[in-house]
C-alpha cells in the first residue's frame, strides 16, 4: 500500500481563516487536511508558538490548490464580486474597518463596558491601503 504524501498550502493565524479556505478546496474537489487547529482553538496565543493553523493538501493536488486559492481576492469586493475602487486614488486595496469616532459609538461601546448588557454598535466604512481615505 502506498503512503499518502501532503503538503503544506498555507499557515493562518487562526482556525476560523482555514476553514474558509478548507470549504473553497474541498468544494473544487481537493482533499484537505488542518494541522495544529486544535492547539490554536484551545489557546490562541499558542498561534505564533505552532507556526498558525497549517493547511494540508495532497502532493498531487497541490498545484491546482495554488491556483483555487490564487483567485480568492484579499480585499473587498462588490455584489458582483468585482473589486471596490477607492474614489480618491481608484485603488482596489479596499478593506472593510470599524472605528469609535462618533460619540453613539463611544457611548455604546462604554455602556457595554460597565453593564454588559447594551449591544455594541459600530459604524463601518471602507478604508483605502494605498491613500487610507476612508468612505462609505
Amino acid at each position: 500500500m502506498e503512503e499518502e504524501k501532503f503538503k503544506l498550502l498555507r499557515r493562518f493565524q487562526y482556525t476560523s481563516e482555514a476553514i474558509i479556505f478548507q470549504g473553497k478546496l474541498e468544494s473544487q474537489g481537493i482533499e484537505v487536511f488542518l494541522r495544529d487547529n486544535n492547539i490554536v482553538d484551545s489557546n490562541p496565543l499558542y498561534s505564533n508558538a505552532v507556526g498558525g493553523v497549517k493547511l494540508f493538501v495532497k502532493t498531487e493536488d497541490f498545484e491546482r490548490a495554488n491556483d483555487i486559492l490564487g483567485e480568492v481576492s484579499l480585499y473587498s469586493v462588490e455584489d458582483e464580486n468585482q473589486p471596490i475602487q477607492c474614489p480618491k486614488c481608484s485603488a482596489t486595496t479596499i478593506d472593510l474597518v470599524t472605528s469609535i469616532k462618533d460619540w453613539k459609538s463611544f457611548i455604546s461601546y462604554a455602556l457595554f463596558i460597565v453593564t454588559a448588557i447594551f449591544p455594541f454598535v459600530a459604524r463601518y466604512k471602507y478604508k483605502c491601503n494605498t491613500c487610507k481615505f476612508e468612505f462609505n
